[in-house]
């Protein structure tokens, strides 16, 4: 492993804002094998102690739903030079798979998820903070195509979620995360010049390490 420690980047925005797009560009044009991935709904806590019906009634967008805790007890540890083993997430059960996955050190860490700077131990990690700014009719419609298509999820399942939990999570903690940003990215992926300046940041920190 380096010596250096890696450069962690946030990359944050509503539910189908496309910040997995952002994070897919950052990862062709950095090159993957120098990045190593999160998202942080791969930390949700699992429920595997509840039904099945219990578990689709927690409010999944809610902070305490997810364990941020141990996400940055493996980022400290990644940054120290120390591999970790990240948890691994069934969306359709509401549980954590008994398989993990193996990371090791790379010299950039990058970080996607809704609540990422709404939790202050977290977000003082990062180097660099993205947040995708995308309109709400095109993240629920997003949202929408992914959880049936993605996640097993049904039509009315999907909008119940959004109109009960979704929507009001957003306006209590993603947005106001918002201010947290160093760099917006209007319109997500589709937006690529602000997605070439932070390539060539990010490239500039690793020159610079």
């Amino acid at each position: 492993m380096q010596s250096m420690q890696p450069v962690l980047i946030g990359v944050a925005g509503g539910s189908g804002s496309g910040k997995t797009t952002v994070s897919r560009a950052i990862l062709e044009q950095v090159g993957r094998e120098r990045i190593a991935y999160f998202q942080h709904d791969a930390y949700y806590r699992d429920r595997s102690d509840m039904p099945l019906s219990a578990r689709a009634q927690v409010n999944y967008d809610h902070p305490d739903a997810l364990d941020t805790d141990l996400l940055v007890a493996h980022l400290r540890d990644l940054r120290m030079g120390k591999a970790i083993q990240a948890p691994v997430y069934d969306f359709a059960q509401h549980v954590r798979k008994s398989e993990t996955r193996h990371v090791e050190p790379h010299p950039v860490i990058l970080v996607e998820g809704i609540l990422i700077f709404a939790d202050r131990p977290l977000r003082e990690l990062f180097d660099i903070k993205i947040f995708v700014d995308t309109d709400a009719d095109i993240r629920f419609i997003r949202r929408l195509e992914r959880d049936i298509a993605e996640r097993g999820r049904t039509l009315e399942s999907v909008i119940f979620q959004y109109q009960d939990t979704v929507r009001p999570m957003h306006l209590e903690f993603v947005e106001p995360s918002k201010r947290y940003a160093d760099l917006i990215i209007p319109e997500g992926g589709f937006n690529t010049t602000p997605i070439d300046f932070l390539v060539a940041r990010i490239n500039a920190m690793l020159g610079t390490h």
